[in-house]
């Protein structure tokens, strides 16, 4: 990405729509990505803090003036060299703008940060007092809209803690010494210092003591940075435009070592305390939580998870049996010469098809998609059979009848002519059984076949009947003809004998 895009519009009407650009973005990325993500008040330099973790100085829209300049939820995704993962940078419209005056949908802005990030960063101007602390009042009311399940019955508050991010507290222009009591302190103890409950019973003690519970509680895992101004009033307007060189050297000092903790330390982003994410799982997610702020509901990691799992699973599924009926019709050379053939092919793709579903699929822990793509991919190889058998057929078949064009049948009906056509039958069969890759139906074929010429056989073996008899009758009429006229010869010889002694005497 050369630049952020918008992944969460806020409309003027206060809902909120995903962009289907950013989604395709997401779905491209592959890898498991780190999450993070930058709440705070409008004009406080969110914007410009997230371009220095992206690497530039320019991105995320910087502004001068008083008037809040992102809305929504913009985005940038930025590969880490020599890292197996993305990094996803989420810039949030700042909180407290008075010209929109929500609190609403900026309490869901706030629960959209949490609930996409494995790293929040929360920036305010100034020292950790009771009026930042007070500007926190969204974690006070975190559990009025997100839920762990479905029933928060005995739902726990480490459990809620256990899925959200870090927490990253970025204070920007501090002016004062890390001191406590005559004590340098660094920066984390500074905020824990920050963090204990302070007495009084007075509204805004108690507010601000409602954020300080919250924060370490739902906050574990907790960092500061502080930052000194970076540089004159007047340069801020082109800050974007200054170089190192031209910032104050305190400043660029204090972003390298929190642009280096983030690149560190950032966790890639899962869910359900193991489902690492990916870029295409994050965008199904971003809408799964929209769709559901939305309708009215309120996100429940427990449903999230769910409704997650059936999308990349149903996915996986897809892909994976897909996966299996390219790699078969790219291997398989029809027809198979025999079924243990084509059975080893299946068998070999059936395992492609189940390591990518493996690989593609998200908590799928009954095995119940498994199972199904094993059902579809059993389906399908029946089919494959059964085409197997039909092509094996349909080519025997062709093989055969070139080779019967070479028989003058009519030559066969004369007296013998069976025996003769048996003869030169067999011999088609011999050639025909010596060529190769005939498939599984060549048996099959060959007796198909030889059933249809069933009929012309028994018409040559009639005919050779009738005509052998015919002929037998004739040669038996001939010899018969024949014998009697041996026999009236022989008969004429006797009387000229006799008639020529009878002169003599």
């Amino acid at each position: 990405m050369e630049g952020p895009v918008c992944l969460i519009e806020n409309t003027s009407a206060g809902d909120l729509l995903v962009n289907e650009e950013a989604l395709v973005i997401l779905s491209s990325i592959r890898q498991p990505v780190v999450v993070v993500s930058i709440v705070g008040m409008y004009r406080t330099g969110k914007s410009y803090l997230m371009n220095r973790l992206a690497g530039k100085c320019k991105g995320f829209s910087v502004g001068s003036t008083i008037r809040s300049v992102t809305k929504g939820i913009w985005m940038w995704c930025v590969p880490q060299d020599g890292d197996d993962r993305t990094l996803v940078l989420l810039d949030t419209e700042g909180l407290g703008d008075v010209e929109k005056g929500d609190q609403k949908n900026e309490t869901w802005l706030f629960a959209l940060a949490i609930l996409l990030s494995s790293t929040l960063i929360y920036n305010s101007m100034g020292t950790i007092n009771n009026e930042a602390l007070m500007s926190l009042h969204y974690v006070t009311e975190l559990t009025n809209h997100i839920k762990l399940r479905s029933t928060a019955e005995g739902e726990k508050d480490v459990e809620l803690a256990g899925c959200f991010p870090s927490f990253v507290w970025a204070l920007r222009d501090f002016m004062l010494e890390l001191d406590l009591d005559g004590q340098t302190v660094t920066a984390d103890e500074y905020l824990e210092n920050s963090l204990r409950i302070k007495a009084g019973n007075n509204q805004n003690i108690t507010i601000s003591n409602a954020a300080r519970s919250c924060i370490k509680k739902y906050f574990p895992c907790r960092k500061c940075f502080v930052f000194d101004p970076p540089t004159s009033k007047e340069n801020l307007k082109t800050i974007e435009q200054l170089s190192d060189d031209e910032l104050a050297p305190a400043f660029v000092e204090q972003i390298l070592e929190f642009c280096d903790y983030i690149s560190h330390n950032a966790r890639v982003k899962i869910v359900k305390g193991e489902a690492v994410l990916t870029g295409r799982m994050l965008g199904n997610l971003v809408k799964i939580y929209v769709k559901t702020i939305m309708t009215g509901d309120i996100p429940c990691l427990e449903n999230a998870v769910m409704a997650l799992a059936k999308i990349e699973n149903q996915t996986a599924l897809e892909q994976s049996f897909a996966l299996y009926r390219q790699n078969m019709e790219q291997q398989v050379n029809w027809p198979t010469d025999t079924e243990k053939e084509l059975h080893d092919i299946h068998r070999h793709c059936q395992q492609e098809a189940l390591q990518l579903f493996r690989t593609r699929s998200f908590k799928d822990d009954d095995q119940q998609y498994q199972n199904e793509l094993k059902e579809r991919i059993k389906t399908d190889y029946t089919r494959t059979r059964e085409e197997n058998e039909r092509r094996s057929l349909d080519h025997c078949i062709v093989l055969l009848e070139e080779l019967w064009r070479r028989i003058d049948t009519d030559s066969f009906m004369k007296p013998n002519g069976y025996r003769a056509y048996t003869i030169r039958v067999q011999s088609i069969i011999k050639e025909y059984k010596a060529l190769p890759r005939k498939g599984v139906m060549a048996d099959g074929a060959l007796q198909k076949f030889m059933d249809g010429k069933a009929d012309l056989e028994n018409s040559i073996r009639k005919a050779d009947e009738e005509l052998t008899e015919q002929e037998n009758r004739t040669r038996e009429e001939r010899l018969k003809h024949e014998q009697q006229m041996l026999e009236i010869h022989k008969a004429n010889e006797q009387h000229l004998r006799e008639t020529v002694g009878v002169i003599i005497l």
